[in-house]
């Protein structure tokens, strides 16, 4: 049984959001923020329906808790998001100065890791939290684009 309040309980709530996207035929990431054992922002991609590149589930997530906490800094806040943030959302991160960073899937051709470290110096990373159920949502979604 999955204790509530482990990395792996709330990546499983990521999960739920990638299956939204999918269901929304975007590309299947989902995202969730939590700030004192309580999810304050849930978000999947949604780039093809608002027509937005930044539209990202990662992006959303943050904006969300943003609001959600009235402060735009997220340094008691942990998001866990399905596959490694792309350069974009990890400077997002790293300007929110998020506390810790969960990730599931490694995304070699896209991720930040590509250019080394790019979150705040103080955030602490996670990576390969479920990662083969996201890698497989992933890796299904886009054999069947080609």
């Amino acid at each position: 049984m999955i204790s509530v309040f482990s990395d792996e309980y709330y990546m499983k709530q990521a999960y739920q959001e990638a299956q939204k996207a999918l269901e929304a035929e975007e590309i299947p990431i989902g995202a969730v923020v939590v700030c004192n054992d309580k999810i304050i922002a849930r978000s999947h991609n949604q780039t093809e329906m608002l027509n937005d590149v930044t539209a990202h589930a990662e992006m959303l997530a943050i904006t969300a808790a943003a609001n959600a906490l009235g402060a735009k800094y997220l340094d008691e806040c942990t998001l866990y998001v399905t596959l490694e943030p792309c350069p974009m959302c990890a400077g997002a991160l790293a300007h929110s100065h998020i506390g810790k960073v969960v990730y599931a899937a490694d995304d070699p051709k896209n991720g930040f890791s590509k250019y080394g470290n790019m979150l705040h110096p103080k955030t602490k990373l996670v990576k390969g939290v479920m990662k083969e159920e996201c890698l497989a949502l992933l890796t299904d979604f886009f054999k069947k684009k080609r």
